[in-house]
Order: C-alpha cells, then structure tokens, then sequence
C-alpha cells in the first residue's frame, strides 16, 4: 500500500536518479495497483496474488514511456530495491520484449521463502494458495530472460535473505541464462555503509551506461 509518487523530496537515494537525468536518461516511478491513496479496492487487489498486477502495470507504463517521442523504446530498464527488485525482476522476465535492462537489489525470488508474517497476511500459506505462490515467483519463470540483469544481494540481510539470490541465480544457470550479479559480504538488507554504497551505485551507473546508452557514431 505505500505510496511512491507524491509531490515531496524523498531524500538522498534520489540523488542518484538526478544524476541519471543529467545524463540524458527519462526516469520515471509509477504508482500501480495495490498501492495507496486511490482507494481500497485499488490498493487490496492484489490480495492472495502479489506481483501479478503490480508487473502488469509497471509493463503497460513502459509500453507507454516507450510511445513518447523523446524515448527510445529499445533502451528502457527497470530498478527496484526489496519489493521492488522482486518486481523488477518479474518485469524483466515477464515483459522481456519491452525491457531491455533490470537491476534488482536484495528482491524477493519466491514467496514461500519469505517472512511468513508478512507474506500469509497478503498470500496465505502455500497450501491454501499455491497457485498464486507459483505464478508470481521469479525463480518459476527464469528460463524467460531476455535481457540484462543485474543481480545484487547483501549476504548479510536478514530482511530478504540470500536464498532469493542464490536460488535465483541457480535457476538462470540451469537455463543456460547469462546474467550479471554482485555479492556484499557482511552487508544488509540496506547496503548501506559508505563504501559498499558508492561501489554499488558505480556499479549500477556503468551497468545501465553499458547496456542502454546509445553508442556514439565513430
């Protein structure tokens, strides 16, 4: 239910997306569905089915950011930290004719592996629900990428734990799919002493830079 777009600064991490802008790139954060301020049925939606409509969305706003005149719709990517790097990561496999790059940092890559108290609030258990644990987990649908991702994880988080990447990453393996990753030993959920921090955000800088920027002619 938490609201990303809204009329105020959201502090230091948007320093980074600044910076993208002053670069030439269009960056863009789209409130989908099952997020707040538009009532309850928009927010509640996505019970027993999180992820399915949420990507839904954040592809459709891609589509659209891709029909403007000022984008090129075959260099757009996709960020996301936690929840978000879990739905990155399910746009990248699920929309992989309309995003060209993703960068997904600590995300979720299956339900049944995270904190059950917060995941049976919105899922139930995977008994009761297993069609809906299944169809929105990353590590079912790995053998559909097509495209760059950047895999990154702190092995240290307690938050979402290691398991989602390393498993993640064992299914991109066993489908032949290449893909990048960063490990930060001792580090977690947040990333977030000074050293680790700059290295990661030079790292999603260069990776964004390598796979979208046009190529200069000559």
């Amino acid at each position: 239910g938490s609201q990303q777009v809204t009329d105020s600064w959201k502090g230091a991490n948007y320093w980074w997306f600044q910076m993208l802008a002053q670069q030439g790139y269009v960056v863009a954060c789209v409130d989908n569905r099952g997020t707040g301020a538009r009532g309850e049925e928009f927010k509640k939606m996505t019970y027993k089915q999180l992820g399915h409509y949420e990507v839904l969305d954040q592809i459709e706003a891609a589509k659209y950011l891709g029909s403007l005149p000022f984008v090129d719709p075959e260099r757009i990517g996709i960020f996301g930290w936690s929840y978000g790097g879990y739905m990155t990561s399910n746009c990248i496999l699920k929309g992989g004719d309309v995003f060209k790059a993703a960068i997904a940092v600590a995300p979720v890559t299956n339900w049944k592996w995270y904190d059950s108290v917060y995941t049976e609030r919105y899922m139930q258990t995977h008994e009761e629900n297993e069609q809906g644990y299944e169809e929105n987990s990353p590590v079912n649908f790995a053998g559909k990428l097509n495209g760059n991702y950047l895999l990154i994880h702190g092995l240290a988080d307690d938050n979402v734990h290691f398991q989602h990447t390393a498993e993640m990453a064992n299914q991109l393996i066993a489908k032949d799919k290449q893909f990048d990753t960063m490990i930060y030993p001792n580090r977690s959920h947040s990333i977030s002493d000074s050293k680790a921090r700059l290295h990661l955000y030079t790292l999603m800088t260069k990776f964004l830079n390598e796979k979208l920027k046009a190529k200069k002619d000559g």
